[in-house]
């Protein structure tokens, strides 16, 4: 299977750190002050090392550095730190995408040049509303100034392909909200939107809050309508919705996001980072102390596990549809040797009647309703597989 020999042409890096813990994150995140953020970036540096001697990268396509919040690095830390990853994956394509994340309370000036002439170039802003008592209420550090300056300053260092993550189904939110929200995006004119909807995660203060029946959260048939809303409004402005929550002018989607929804091998690094390569996933250690100790004895790895091929080809389904575009009979074939349909003819047909999925030319995909029960339809994929 090609998914057992395929060398990454994407790598994940991850800086855990922030300034702090917003109240809906569940991401393997730790507070700034303390933290030995230099020997952290040595650790990561083992882990490089190791891991390229291990499995040699050829040309490298893409690269995304996420977090915790990378931003968080002093000017001086960043550089040390994207001379490491170009030390250890620089055989770059021509056209390579090189994206970060930033948290608009994080990124002055002179922090973005580091990052541009170190082969950053696409940030995407952590910016989730443009209402100031909502961003108080969900922990957020910035207010909408610090977006507004964070975009300058990014415009002023060199960048033009720079994303905004917006959030919908918060406590307190409205379409009208959420509407407004939108307008003031939509009139920075970027490249590229993620919207998402808010997830009440275990061990996270939100979560706490709702267990004690003190979040007030809009109600199911608001949340619907709010994402139709979003829909209606990035689709008038002609941003293509080409994942269930991406939205991006043509030519402008994120390349590394689309690695993990064709179900592609990426190398990743750092603490709590997840890595998929020549057929094995893998997990490293979370804690910071704990990740830089292990990366002394050998590489930092909490858990990991050949992908069998049942389990391929579930996971081909089930990150697949998320894309609009939907799964493709032969890339399927290409990369099991079998028809989509001798492998999960059943789950389709039943989805199919459902009206959740439609045929298209080259294979299947969401439709209008199902995008709105995308992992219900996901669900059905799991343990489907007819033929082994």
């Amino acid at each position: 299977m090609k998914h057992l020999t395929q060398t990454p042409a994407a790598v994940y890096v991850h800086i855990p750190f922030c300034t702090n813990k917003c109240h809906y994150c569940d991401f393997n995140s730790y507070i700034l002050k303390g933290q030995p953020v230099m020997d952290y970036l040595d650790a990561l540096e083992r882990e490089m090392e190791l891991t390229v001697r291990s499995v040699p990268p050829g040309e490298i396509e893409t690269i995304f550095v996420g977090g915790g919040t990378p931003t968080v690095l002093t000017p001086e830390q960043m550089e040390s730190f994207l001379k490491r990853v170009r030390t250890y994956f620089g055989q770059w394509a021509p056209n390579i995408e090189f994206t970060m994340e930033a948290n608009p309370g994080t990124t002055d000036l002179e922090k973005l040049q580091a990052m541009k002439a170190g082969g950053v170039n696409r940030i995407s802003f952590g910016v989730q509303s443009f209402n100031n008592a909502l961003l108080e209420r969900i922990g957020r550090i910035h207010n909408t100034d610090d977006v507004y300056r964070s975009l300058e300053n990014a415009r002023k260092a060199g960048f033009t392909n720079m994303s905004i993550d917006l959030m919908f189904g918060l406590p307190g939110q409205t379409i009208e909200i959420m509407e407004a929200t939108l307008k003031e995006a939509l009139a920075l004119d970027l490249r590229h939107y993620s919207i998402y909807s808010l997830k009440v995660e275990e061990n996270t203060l939100f979560h706490a809050l709702y267990e004690r029946g003190d979040l007030p959260l809009p109600e199911e048939e608001e949340e619907v309508g709010m994402f139709l809303h979003i829909m209606k409004r990035l689709s008038e402005a002609g941003y293509g919705q080409y994942e269930i929550s991406n939205f991006a002018k043509p030519g402008f989607e994120s390349r590394h996001n689309s690695t993990y929804w064709l179900n592609q091998p990426y190398y990743g690094l750092g603490a709590g980072a997840h890595g998929y390569v020549h057929g094995r996933r893998h997990v490293n250690i979370k804690g910071v102390q704990p990740y830089i100790d292990s990366t002394r004895k050998g590489l930092p790895l909490l858990d990991k596990h050949e992908v069998d091929r049942t389990e391929a080809m579930e996971d081909f389904m089930m990150v697949g549809l998320r894309l609009l575009r939907g799964v493709h009979r032969m890339d399927f074939t290409e990369q099991f040797e079998l028809s989509l349909e001798a492998v999960f003819g059943t789950a389709i047909r039943g989805l199919l009647d459902k009206g959740l999925l439609e045929e298209t030319e080259d294979g299947y995909k969401l439709s209008e309703h199902g995008i709105l029960l995308g992992n219900d339809v996901f669900g059905q994929f799991l343990e489907a597989a007819e033929i082994v």
